[in-house]
């Protein structure tokens, strides 16, 4: 890895959002949309971008538990067993909190948020923002979800404010995360497996 290139990059994508900018970025899982996720004007953007009505929820990538504890209304009793038992990018779908931009929230109150543990791209930037990252995927609402940077629409590239050049030529295929509804005592129900 080129360290001082990926500092660049991580330093680049964080003076962005510090600038309530929208950045294209290289999540854990898939290219992203991203934004600071305490921002309604920068959410609301994003929604533009995407041509995604307002209804539909976003994902927020959160550094760690403590983060994941800020934004969520409730915290599952058992989110660190949860975490560590944790096999590939999981987003839990939980009641909302008064931190978020209420634009993100879901109609009935709840967010999906993602404790970024193996992505050190998306772990840095979160960490040096001190705020949850929105994630969504980098496409327009109902088309297919690109999986590398080429897939990406050219024509959504240049209505971003930042695009993160970590990854761009990487030809992993990434899927996107699971997705388990959280209850109160700690059950999952799979949404999205």
């Amino acid at each position: 890895m080129n360290t001082k290139f990926f500092r660049e990059e991580v330093d680049a994508a964080v003076d962005a959002l510090l600038m309530q900018q929208v950045i294209l970025y290289p999540t854990d899982t898939v290219w992203g949309l991203g934004c600071d996720a305490e921002l309604p004007r920068a959410v609301e953007q994003i929604y533009k971008l995407k041509n995604r009505p307002p209804e539909k929820a976003c994902i927020v990538l959160v550094a760690d538990a403590e983060m994941f504890a800020r934004y969520a209304a409730v915290v599952p009793p058992n989110l660190p067993e949860l975490l560590a038992a944790q096999q590939r990018p999981t987003t839990y779908v939980v009641p909302g909190s008064r931190h978020l931009a209420p634009n993100l929230l879901a109609p009935d109150g709840t967010i999906g948020l993602r404790v970024v543990q193996a992505d050190e791209f998306c772990q840095k930037i979160v960490r040096r923002l001190g705020h949850g990252v929105v994630s969504t995927s980098a496409n327009r609402s109902g088309e297919a979800t690109p999986a590398v940077f080429a897939e990406i629409d050219p024509a959504l590239v240049r209505q971003v404010d930042y695009v993160a050049h970590w990854r761009q030529d990487d030809q992993n295929r990434a899927a996107p995360s699971r997705v388990v509804r959280v209850g109160p005592a700690g059950e999952l129900e799979v949404l999205r497996d």
